[in-house]
This record gives structure tokens, sequence and C-alpha cells, in this order.
């Protein structure tokens, strides 16, 4: 892989694992339409990284303040989860001690991340290993094509659906025990590449009645375990594999671009949502759906 591969890579990682729009399915359809070598699942694993830093540079305060409310967390966890949690105001705020409305906040939401990874982390488990298989096998590539350019339509449809409906009316601090899982239930089908964690997410918090924004912020924090374990993984994998001084280079190059411009899209996005709907999105997930489907029935490739 050149450095300019590992730039356009790290930059599609960067920008669409937070826009809902399917990292996943990028990194497949973006090698594929470049006519370049399958990068591979390590590598692509491992641009993870870049993104989970720009998560944690950016939300540093509340994923500090939830680490400090663990013990809250697990010393009374029912008590947490069923209590009425007091609203707060928006923007930065210091990290409390005692039994504080902010304690109480970050513990009620670090057990909530934690309900929200289960399902992603039980079907990552019992079927992530064939659904990576089927989606980096070249033997039937027009059609994985075809099956990713249609995810991208169907979820536009879904998430364009969700922001029409939703009441725009929920703060994060509102979140319950099954609006966790329900998102959580939306992330585990975001191991299928064109579905997006970020929009199907998004798209089941705007079912569940949140302000755009909110669903954007719990869908960023709710994928950090998952992604860390996914970025772990590849850089693993990569590491096991001894790589050249240069295929290191490669690596660097990619993350460190993923980290940049995953950073920025986060910042975008959530400052976006907060005066515009998600329709932009859709169009983009219909027209690059209806895009890659043209090429596949051309016969292009």
């Amino acid at each position: 892989m050149s450095i300019l591969e590992a730039i356009v890579l790290g930059l599609v990682q960067g920008l669409t694992e937070f826009l809902p729009i399917s990292s996943s399915g990028h990194l497949i359809l973006i090698p594929w339409l470049a006519n370049w070598d399958e990068p591979g699942l390590a590598f692509d694993a491992a641009l993870h990284l870049g993104t989970l830093a720009a998560v944690f540079v950016y939300f540093w305060r509340e994923l500090v303040a939830m680490l400090f409310a663990i013990p809250t967390a697990l010393s009374r966890p029912r008590a947490v989860l069923t209590a009425k949690p007091e609203p707060l105001p928006d923007g930065p705020r210091p990290v409390s001690g005692g039994s504080s409305p902010n304690r109480e906040h970050d513990a009620r939401l670090a057990l909530l991340l934690i309900l929200g990874s289960i399902p992603g982390g039980i079907v990552g488990l019992l079927g992530q290993g064939k659904i990576e298989d089927f989606f980096h096998d070249e033997t039937h590539r027009p059609f994985s094509i075809v099956v990713i350019a249609v995810l991208l339509i169907a979820f536009g449809l879904m998430l364009w659906l969700a922001d029409r409906a939703a009441t725009h009316r929920r703060r994060i601090d509102a979140l319950t025990t099954r609006d966790a899982l329900f998102i959580g239930a939306a992330q585990a089908l975001a191991l299928m590449p064109g579905v997006s964690r970020s929009g199907s997410t998004l798209t089941a918090g705007l079912f569940r009645g949140l302000h755009r924004a909110d669903a954007a912020r719990f869908s960023f924090l709710l994928g950090t375990p998952l992604v860390t374990l996914a970025g772990l993984k590849g850089l693993k994998d990569i590491l096991d594999a001894h790589p050249t001084g240069s295929e290191v280079t490669t690596l660097i190059v990619g993350v460190l671009v993923s980290a940049i411009t995953g950073f920025a899209a986060i910042w975008v996005l959530l400052r976006f949502l907060q005066r515009s709907n998600t329709a932009v999105f859709v169009l983009y997930r219909l027209a690059a759906g209806l895009f890659f489907l043209g090429l596949i029935a051309a016969g292009v490739r």
C-alpha cells in the first residue's frame, strides 16, 4: 500500500466513522472503485485507533467523569439506573465528586454505555467472522458491492423516516435502560458494511425521541468500547505479521489522518445537527447507493 492510499483511506475512515454514511462500507467501496489492492481487515481495524483517539480528545471531560464515577455505578447499579436524573445544563462542566447530580449522571451514563455495548458484543462474537469473510472475499466482490449499496439506500431511508418521526425533545440525561438497549441493538446491525454504526445508532436515538445532537453524542460515546477492541485487535494482527518499516510508516500515516479528520467530523457534525436535519446524509446515501448499483449493472467492474 502506498502513502497516498493510506492518506485516502485515513480520510475515508475519519469522515465516515462519524458521519452516518458507513465507514466499513466506504473502506470496501473506495479501493474497489480505485482498483486498489484490498487493504486488509487488520489495516481497516487499525484505522479505528485514529478515530478512537478523536473521540478521546473530543469527549475527554465526559470520559474522565465516567471513569471517576465507576465506584458509584458499581456500588449501587440498580439505584443509579432507576433514579430519575436531574437535568444538567448544556456546555462543559467540571468533574465533580461526592453524590452531586453530575456524579450521579456520569455513573448512570457509564452503566448505560455498558448495557448498550452488550448487543454489539454478542453479535460480534457470533457473526463478525462470517460477515467479514463474505464482504472481503474477492470471489463474489460484485455481489458484496450490491449488498453494500442496497444497505446504504435502505438505512438512508430509515434515517429519513426517523428524523421525520422524532420529537427531538429528549436529552442525553433522560436516557433509560430501554433506550440504551434499543440503540445498542441498532449498533449491532452496523457489523454489516453499508449500515453505518453512527447512522444506525443515530437513527435509533431519533426513534426514541432524542434531540439530533444528543443522539449523535450518545452514538459516539457508545462506540468507544467496541471500537477500542476492534482497533487493538487490528493493531495486534498487524504486529503479529511483523511489518516492514515502510508498512509501519504507512499505518502510522493512515491512523494520524483518520484521527485528525475524525476529530473534525465530530466537531462539524455535532454543530450541524444542532440547527439542521439529516437530509444531506440521506441524500448522499441514496446517491452513493444508486451510483454503485449503476456501476455493477453497467458491468464497469
